[in-house]
C-alpha cells in the first residue's frame, strides 16, 4: 500500500523546469516578485540572508535546503546593507547558467543552486494548501546532492532527460518533506502525518479512499474518541475528517478522469460512492461542473 506522502508527490506530478547556480559578493540584494510556481534552493557554500514575505526571515547556511511550495514575494542579499535589485523571475529564466550577484571580481562569498518546477495537475493549489508555505532544512546533505543532480541533468542534452528530472524531482520533494515532518510545521498534511494517531486515520483514508468512511471509524484507528479526533485532526490538519477525505476522493477522481480512459460508474466506485449519479452530483458540487465535461475539457 503507498503511504499518504508518495501518494500526494504522485497526484502533484512535479517536473523540472529551470534550474540555475547564483552567486554573491560584498554588498548585494535582489527582490524577487511573486512567482506562484515552486521554487527551491540549496547552498553550496558561504551564507546568505532569506526574506520571504509572510515568513519569518532566516539566513541560510551551507547544506542548507529551501522549497518554497508556491514561491511569493521574496528577498535575498548578503550581510552588508545594500538596495535591492528588482528581478521579475520570468525574465530570469533566460539568463546565463549562473547569476553573479553584487561584486563582480573575485571569489564568491555564497554559492547556491536554485530554480523552479510545476506541478502538472489541476489541484497543485489545493494540496499546496496542505503544505507549509517555506520548508527550511538545514545539514541534509542528501538534498544538496539532489539539487545538484537536478542542476546537471536540467543542463544536459542526455536522451530520457525530461523522464530522470520528472523522477529526481519527486525524490527531492520527498526528501524534503521528509525532512521537514520534525519541524514545528503550520496546520496541514505534514503535521498530521507527524502526529502517530492522526498518521494511522490518514493512511487508511489514503489507502481505501473506496470505503464508507465514517468519523467513528477514523477515530477507532487513530485509538480517539469520536470528539477528541475530530477536534485534533482539524487542528492539525487545516481541514475536517470528512473534508479532507472529500477533497482527496476528488483530486483522485479529477486525475482518473484527466488521464485514465475509466468508465465513470468505475471511477465512482474507485472514490467510495455507490453509483455514477450519486458521484456526478457531488463531483459537480465539488468541481463546479459534471465529471464528463470536466474529462472533456481536460483533453483539450
Amino acid at each position: 500500500m503507498s503511504d499518504p506522502l508518495t501518494q500526494f508527490i504522485e497526484l502533484l506530478r512535479p517536473r523540472a523546469v529551470f534550474s540555475k547556480g547564483i552567486s554573491g559578493a560584498g554588498p548585494w540584494a535582489v527582490r524577487y516578485a511573486a512567482f506562484d510556481q515552486p521554487g527551491f534552493c540549496a547552498v553550496l557554500e558561504g551564507r546568505c540572508r532569506l526574506m520571504v514575505d509572510g515568513e519569518e526571515p532566516a539566513t541560510l547556511e551551507q547544506s542548507d535546503f529551501v522549497l518554497l511550495p508556491a514561491t511569493p514575494a521574496f528577498t535575498m542579499s548578503g550581510f552588508e546593507p545594500a538596495i535591492p535589485v528588482h528581478v521579475d523571475p520570468n525574465g530570469a529564466a533566460s539568463t546565463a547558467r549562473e547569476i553573479r550577484h553584487g561584486r563582480a571580481d573575485g571569489p564568491a562569498e555564497v554559492r547556491l543552486l536554485g530554480g523552479y518546477f510545476a506541478f502538472d495537475t489541476p489541484d497543485a493549489a489545493l494540496l499546496v494548501s496542505l503544505l507549509p508555505g517555506m520548508m527550511h532544512v538545514r545539514g541534509v546533505e542528501r538534498l544538496t546532492m539532489l539539487v545538484r543532480l537536478v542542476a546537471e541533468e536540467a543542463q544536459s542534452d542526455s536522451l530520457g532527460r525530461g523522464l530522470v528530472l520528472a523522477r529526481l524531482v519527486e525524490i527531492l520533494l520527498i526528501e524534503a518533506l521528509r525532512a521537514s515532518r520534525d519541524i514545528d510545521t503550520p496546520p496541514g498534511l505534514l503535521r498530521g502525518l507527524s502526529d502517530t494517531r492522526l498518521a494511522r486515520a490518514l493512511r487508511d483514508m489514503h489507502g481505501d479512499p473506496q470505503r464508507a468512511w465514517t468519523v467513528v471509524e477514523l477515530a477507532d484507528a487513530a485509538g480517539m474518541s469520536r470528539s477528541a479526533f475530530f477536534g485534533h485532526f482539524a487542528r492539525a490538519v487545516g481541514l475536517r475528517p470528512m473534508e479532507y477525505l472529500m477533497a482527496w476522493r476528488m483530486a483522485v477522481a479529477k486525475d482518473m478522469l484527466r488521464r485514465e480512459d475509466v468508465a465513470l460508474d468505475e471511477v465512482a466506485r474507485r472514490v467510495g460512492y455507490g453509483s455514477a449519479s450519486t458521484f456526478s452530483t457531488a463531483f459537480s458540487r465539488h468541481v463546479g461542473q459534471p465529471p464528463g465535461r470536466y474529462a472533456h475539457s481536460s483533453e483539450n
